[in-house]
């Protein structure tokens, strides 16, 4: 049953991700840890919306908001999107780059290119099915961290304390890295991506026609609420560890300032042993070849939605020519951003800022949509699920505020 759901959580501890959570954990210890406990359910119940919006629609979340909201904020997000997800896909190319020139010694702008191409060819060549397999096993590289902080020694009760009662930031710098991790766990590209992936699900087990694909059992909207909770947790425990380790080893050793998750990866080594730094590191990559494809076709698919193109991972290049491009284009463009010699914590706090303004406004679309009858085949989501979205929404708000405010 595990499948969109996974691939999705895990996808959101791409490096660049992985980079915010390590900045959180050296600069300010234990303190946020609490954040993972709070992110869960909102994260959890976001997907699940937009999961539901693809099952019971049959068509992905730019389609869907065609139908509720006015055509042009429907574009502006499609074009947003994609500016974050490019931005975003050169902050994870280097980052799994810099991972890569630390395990074998050659220059890092090698792997760009060679990594750039790589993901490129295999999402045109492979049809959905072989993807998103290989996906789902990728997400078990995120198990590094959690090993890794097994490795370095962590004081239990410290951190129950962290994690179970809150504290709440006391300097601009613990407001600004609040927001970071709010805006890094609860990202756009995954609301898109979610959807989209549901229909392909369907496309995959017959189901060709929109019209076949209307409306969803009960078995299934119970197998993706499992789906989606099992990987949406895996997310966040996840980046529960991330916090944890660099906040045992680089923190408490007076190490606050990281830029990159390389960088925490270089750190760990002395202080946790080489084990644990290859360990790190190895993590970097896997989910970075995970996240890459999903940041590359949720852009896609938004386009393709968005402006009625042929669509989809199972389509020929032939057939979907103007999705591929943008697949090429998004990926093209991130390699380009890194031989720019852009910075790549510049890079990912304009990503965060893009993806902070947009993330809310989008979930008020999501909200409007999953919350009609009518365009949800008699089945919206249920009320604890739109009070829960409904909180995400107010707290992306004031994520989106206090960008500007710190």
């Amino acid at each position: 049953m595990l499948g969109p759901g996974l691939i999705t959580g895990a996808a959101d501890d791409d490096p660049s991700g992985i980079a915010t959570y390590s900045i959180a954990g050296a600069q300010l210890g234990t303190s946020l840890l609490w954040t993972a406990l709070l992110t869960w359910p909102l994260m959890a119940a976001v997907q699940m919306m937009c999961a539901r919006i693809g099952m019971v629609r049959g068509e992905g979340l730019a389609a869907a908001l065609r139908k509720r909201v006015p055509k042009p904020f429907v574009i502006a997000a499609t074009f947003s999107l994609l500016l974050a997800n490019t931005i975003n896909i050169a902050a994870d190319l280097a980052g799994m780059a810099d991972a890569a020139e630390m395990l074998t010694g050659l220059n890092s702008h090698v792997y760009v290119v060679v990594f750039g191409i790589g993901i490129s060819v295999a999402i045109v060549r492979l049809p959905y099915g072989r993807i998103a397999s290989t996906l789902k096993w990728l997400a078990l590289a995120l198990f590094a961290y959690v090993i890794t902080a097994f490795r370095v020694g962590v004081d239990w009760r410290e951190m129950a304390h962290s994690a179970f009662v809150p504290s709440w930031p006391q300097s601009r710098e613990a407001w600004a890295t609040l927001v970071a991790i709010l805006g890094t766990t609860i990202s756009p590209y995954l609301f898109y991506w979610q959807a989209s992936e549901e229909v392909e699900e369907e496309k995959r087990l017959g189901e060709t026609t929109r019209a076949s694909r209307r409306g969803a059992t009960r078995r299934e909207i119970g197998d993706r609420t499992l789906d989606v909770g099992v990987g949406t947790f895996f997310s966040n425990l996840v980046m529960f560890f991330i916090i944890l380790t660099t906040a045992v080893t680089l923190h408490r050793h007076g190490i606050t300032k990281i830029e990159t998750s390389r960088q925490a990866a270089e750190a760990l080594r002395p202080l946790a042993g080489e084990f644990a730094a290859t360990l790190f590191t190895l993590g970097v990559l896997g989910v970075g070849f995970l996240a890459i494809p999903t940041l590359a076709g949720s852009a896609a698919y938004a386009f393709a939605e968005t402006f009625g193109w042929r669509q989809g991972l199972d389509q020929k290049v032939a057939g979907a020519r103007r999705f591929y491009f943008i697949v090429g284009i998004a990926t093209a463009a991130g390699v380009a951003l890194d031989f720019a010699k852009i910075s790549p914590l510049k890079a990912l706090y304009w990503s965060a800022i893009v993806n902070g303004l947009l993330a809310p406004f989008l979930l008020v679309g999501v909200l409007l949509v999953a919350s009609s009858r009518k365009l949800m085949e008699r089945q919206p989501s249920s009320v604890l699920g739109r009070v829960a979205v409904g909180i995400a929404t107010l707290l992306m708000f004031g994520a989106a505020i206090g960008m500007f405010v710190f």
